[in-house]
């Protein structure tokens, strides 16, 4: 345990930026499933809206270093490409 005041400060932050980063990577997770999972059921319209959320939360998590920027891109790289994947297949079921 920390001793020093300045240490036990630095604990407090610690905790609370851990849970901030914790509740935004979940965050970018159940959007990034809910865009697939939509889109392949064929719900266009609340596809595209988790899509742009999770793409928009990815470049936000990049910027603030909540996940590296590279793996940020990485993740909306593969995201896209699922998304698309899903969509075309549900419009070639329709």
């Amino acid at each position: 345990m920390p001793t020093t005041e300045s240490a036990k400060k630095r604990l407090r932050q610690s905790e609370k930026r851990r849970l901030a980063n914790k509740v935004a990577r979940k965050i970018i997770r159940t959007f990034s499933k809910k865009a697939v999972a939509e889109a392949a059921e064929g719900k266009f319209e609340v596809a595209e809206n988790a899509f742009r959320v999770a793409t928009s939360k990815l470049d936000k998590a990049g910027l603030r270093r909540i996940l590296h920027p590279n793996t940020a891109h990485r993740r909306k790289s593969r995201l896209t490409r699922e998304y698309q994947a899903a969509l075309s297949a549900a419009k070639a079921k329709a």
